[in-house]
């Protein structure tokens, strides 16, 4: 049987409490965490910390199309952070808490552009400012597995910090 499997990529400032709302999705497979964005090769959590490695927070997300489908995974994304702050969620702040996406297809940067201007609207409709994401093809650019400590963090610690705050604008279906 072929695997049809597609993976996506989202940063959304601290990665333990958006891996835990992927891995709750119906659809999806697996998750991890790790490190995208920069220009250090293979960039440890304490040299991400610094901002000078230029990456960001990443969660990989392993999902089944035929189950969930890409936009879904996109709905969630914008609304479990706050995509109009500029390099910080809540009290997390500098370049490796940004907003992100890395696509993994043609398809799925268009959907991501369109999900965006559909989100935007709802902001604006608000009176919330612009959306700061920035949204790029995941080609060329390596994600780098974060340590096992880091990985699944808040199954290990149920009452861990979650570190999301969003806008409280919900997408519009």
């Amino acid at each position: 049987m072929k695997d049809t499997s597609e993976i996506a990529y989202f940063a959304t400032g601290c990665f333990w409490g958006a891996e835990r709302r992927f891995w709750n999705l119906d659809g999806v497979s697996e998750t991890s965490v790790g490190y995208m964005g920069g220009h250090s090769p293979h960039p440890s959590y304490e040299e991400v910390c610094t901002g000078r490695t230029g990456h960001a927070e990443m969660v990989a997300v392993t999902f089944d199309p035929a189950l969930i489908s890409y936009d879904r995974l996109l709905q969630e994304f914008w609304v479990m952070h706050d995509p109009t702050s500029l390099n910080a969620q809540g009290g997390d702040i500098g370049t490796q808490y940004r907003s992100a996406i890395f696509t993994s297809s043609a398809l799925q940067f268009q959907q991501a552009l369109a999900s965006k201007t559909i989100y935007q609207g709802a902001l604006a409709h608000a009176g919330l400012g612009a959306i700061v994401t920035e949204i790029q093809s995941s080609e060329g650019i390596e994600y780098f597995l974060a340590e096992e400590y880091h990985q699944k963090y808040l199954a290990k610690n149920p009452n861990g910090y979650d570190c999301h705050s969003s806008t409280g604008v919900a997408y519009p279906l």
